[in-house]
């Protein structure tokens, strides 16, 4: 693969084999931010945009949320599979979800849930997901010093808590599970967006049972709260209610998921920063946050421009798009020391974009810390030596993507202290 700004700079950025090769993707995106940091691309079976790599210029985009709109182009697909969206849907926008609305709609339907997604109602969690941790960990001692931690444990600990916070039973986890990874690893991967509307399809159909169900027998979770919603007086409508339990079903998992994973991979792969992290466990905090920049598992939104102006020098037109590169802006040596040490200490960790920037930043983003905190201080407390026992393998997908195979060996603290 080429690292150069000719010739194929275009198709690298598009194709989910880049998303696939870490290293790949970090030559091509560094030489972009060195020379062309504003790119404009025209890869053949894609419409046109822009893509935005550097830190201050992906902030700046975000943060502007009056010219620059989620709407109507969130992440990238081909021309083909955006005609077959039209088609199937009858509109170019996969969900009409958080992603894809803009204020005043999203200030709307955001205020539904964030206060059950704040850091004081998460906190309300901890017992359940340090139970839910333990019971992980226990798994890993039931497997008897080995595993594909990623297939095996990182998909299925943060899946589990999304359970609980939508309140759906357990043995519907293997359909969550393959739903969600079906959904994101068909956006700019080999299934493209036909599988993507199959895994979308199944959500509604679900998710049509559980808001019959809430309205009858309301409780206490994030599903009852979006089967009862209204704004404005009136009950929000059906799609949108539908999309909106799959960015909470399918985004608060497998991005988490990754950010586990791979923060495992590096942890082993720097066994320097893995003795500092067990000598000190304090600082989990800041290490969840550097796994998290490290990994940056959403790897783009797109913006459109309402209004013509200039990013990082360049002339944008009212209409163009946006690609915000989050992955190259995790790595911008402008903002983070050394971007390319993994560092358990380190400082600027928590300027990463991973959760995004301004009115659109993560809605579950204290959820997601909290379940990577609880999950390795109890793995570490109880697991000692873990060492790759194969090559780690990642999934081909543009949109978001992480590790789908860590193989790896351990030992199991004997005391259990």
């Amino acid at each position: 693969m080429s690292d150069t700004l000719s010739g194929n700079i275009d198709e690298i950025i598009v194709d989910p084999k880049t998303y696939g090769d870490e290293h790949s993707y970090h030559r091509a995106f560094d030489r972009l931010r060195r020379d062309d940091p504003v790119h404009w691309t025209e890869p053949k079976d894609y419409r046109p945009f822009w893509a935005v790599t550097r830190h201050a210029d992906i902030m700046a985009v975000e943060l502007n949320a009056k010219n620059f709109l989620n709407d109507p182009r969130q992440f990238l697909v081909t021309r083909a599979d955006e005609d077959l969206l039209l088609e199937q849907t009858g509109s170019h926008k996969f969900a009409h979800n958080l992603v894809a609305m803009d204020d005043p709609e999203h200030r709307a339907f955001r205020s539904l849930t964030s206060a059950w997604f704040g850091a004081k109602s998460i906190r309300g969690l901890e017992e359940e997901i340090a139970a839910l941790a333990r019971e992980t960990v226990d798994r890993m001692v039931e497997m008897g010093g080995s595993c594909d931690f990623a297939a095996e444990i990182a998909a299925w600990f943060p899946l589990r808590t999304i359970m609980i916070v939508l309140g759906v039973p357990r043995e519907d986890e293997p359909l969550m599970l393959h739903l969600s990874q079906k959904l994101f690893g068909s956006v700019g991967g080999v299934d493209g967006m036909a599988g993507m509307v199959d895994a979308f399809n199944a959500f509604n159909d679900y998710f049509g049972k559980v808001t019959e169900d809430r309205r009858r027998n309301p409780r206490g979770d994030v599903a009852t709260i979006l089967a009862t919603a209204t704004i404005d007086g009136e009950p929000i409508g059906e799609a949108e209610r539908n999309a909106y339990y799959l960015i909470v079903a399918a985004a608060g998992h497998d991005t988490t998921s990754s950010s586990i994973s791979g923060g495992l991979l590096a942890l082993i792969q720097n066994p320097d920063q893995m003795a500092k992290l067990r000598a000190d466990p304090a600082l989990i905090g800041t290490a969840v946050d550097e796994f998290i920049r490290w990994t940056s598992p959403v790897k783009h939104f797109f913006r459109t421009a309402v209004a013509d102006c200039e990013v990082g020098g360049k002339q944008i037109r009212a209409g163009d798009n946006l690609m915000m590169c989050y992955p190259s802006g995790n790595r911008d040596a402008s903002v983070f020391d050394d971007p390319y040490a993994f560092r358990v200490d380190r400082p600027d960790a928590r300027k990463h974009l991973s959760f995004g920037y301004g009115p659109h930043l993560c809605l579950g983003n204290a959820l997601a810390k909290l379940e990577i905190r609880i999950l390795f201080t109890e793995m570490l407390r109880r697991i000692d030596d873990f060492e790759l026992a194969g090559d780690p393998a990642w999934v081909e997908a543009s949109f978001v993507s992480g590790l789908k195979h860590l193989p790896i060996r351990y030992k199991v603290r004997e005391t259990g202290a």
